[in-house]
């Protein structure tokens, strides 16, 4: 890899780990369409690492307030609206456990190609703008339940299929269920950070088994500019989403699926 794809690729992961875009799907893209060297192992780690440290230091007070409650409050019957958001992150994180540890290696053989990117890209943006128009917007993120939470997990875990988004499926069951745009994308955020931990440490046990050695100048670029990316990201799409809505997020998806459909067939 080059400096100029690692900043590239990093800046991508950064962006697209939080926006309903599929993150995923732009880090297969630059080898499937530009020709480019796969990223490795080693990389991908390093840029979840990145942004994993940009959505804890950012949603920092929440995770020290919500770890806090569920360790005072958690397992007693006088739970408090942390505790049990709290408790609504771990219910909602164990299906994409689950099927990810059973899909996986079929996930890595079959879903990982330019026409099922393209099809996951458009009909989960449809969907996402099927979500966002008919969205009530009347909940906070304290009044999710444990039946929300449960299905916002469901939807988290069908984002296994690359094109899909995890961010996007779980924004858009975040909006069906009744949440406002802002809530829903604060659930999701603090909903990525468990998956993406739980990710990137069994990425590093892979990686501590390969015999390949390390390009330890680009694992720090990469981790460095996709912490700055991510960060960016999560503060500015906090702040407009409410006012722009997901139209425009949709709209890309179907011009980039559009495209991957025209490079698949053409």
């Amino acid at each position: 890899m080059t400096l100029f794809e690692i900043i590239i690729l990093a800046i991508i992961q950064g962006l697209t780990e939080f926006l309903p875009i599929s993150s995923s799907a732009h880090l297969i893209l630059p080898s499937e369409v530009l020709g480019w060297n796969d990223q490795g192992l080693a990389y991908d780690v390093a840029v979840h690492i990145g942004s994993l440290f940009a959505v804890m230091i950012y949603f920092r007070a929440d995770i020290l307030s919500l770890t806090g409650a569920w360790f005072r409050h958690g397992l007693s019957q006088n739970q408090t609206t942390d505790s049990r958001l709290a408790w609504w992150i771990i219910i909602g994180t164990i299906p994409a456990v689950m099927l990810g540890f059973a899909f996986k290696d079929f996930i890595e053989l079959y879903g990982r190609s330019a026409l099922v990117i393209a099809i996951t890209t458009i009909g989960f943006g449809l969907l996402l703008w099927y979500a966002d128009k008919k969205a009530t917007q009347v909940k906070a993120v304290h009044q999710i339940t444990w039946k929300n939470a449960i299905f916002i997990g469901l939807a988290q875990a069908i984002a296994i299929i690359p094109g899909t988004s995890r961010s996007g499926i779980t924004m858009t069951a975040g909006l069906m269920i009744g949440l406002d745009r802002e809530s829903a994308a604060r659930f999701s955020f603090l909903l990525s950070i468990p998956v993406i931990l739980g990710a990137g440490l069994l990425a590093t046990l892979d990686l501590l088994q390969a015999p390949n050695a390390v390009d330890w100048n680009a694992l720090i670029f990469g981790a460095a500019f996709s912490f700055v990316s991510a960060y960016a990201c999560i503060y500015l799409f906090l702040a407009w989403i409410s006012k722009i809505g997901m139209l425009p997020f949709v709209i890309y998806r179907l011009i980039l699926g559009a495209a991957l459909l025209l490079f698949v067939f053409i």
